[in-house]
């Protein structure tokens, strides 16, 4: 099995040049990927949150971004590439992608997940 490091090597490849770090870059994508930051419905470490409650035929309902920091790679990718009710699509390349679930494993401290 690989590990994330073989994913986000690319990253750091792209970076020598660059002003800023493959961390810096992967924290403001996702706050800001194509206008709808991910925190907004998946929390600001990707550990899930409630993004609202309402009420819709007398009963009380929520809607919850779901947790994405414990998702294998492929899972990611594939969540992130299949339409979902309320998720919007981003269209990412799987660099941004990779970017992505860099940020919300490097947030929970666990950079080293392996691929499933």
């Amino acid at each position: 099995m690989k590990y994330i490091y073989f994913l986000i090597l690319p990253l750091f490849l792209c970076a020598k040049g660059s002003f800023i770090t493959p961390m810096e870059y992967a924290s403001q994508f996702y706050k800001n990927p194509r206008g709808i930051g991910c925190e907004h419905c998946h929390g600001e470490s990707g550990e899930g949150k409630l993004v609202a409650t309402y009420i819709h035929k007398k009963k009380k309902k929520t809607f919850e971004g779901p947790p994405i920091n414990n998702m294998s790679f492929d899972d990611f990718y594939k969540a992130l590439n299949v339409r979902k009710l309320g998720m919007p699509r981003y269209f990412l390349t799987k660099k941004e992608v990779e970017a992505l679930y860099l940020y919300v494993n490097e947030k929970k401290g666990d950079v080293v997940n392996e691929k499933k």
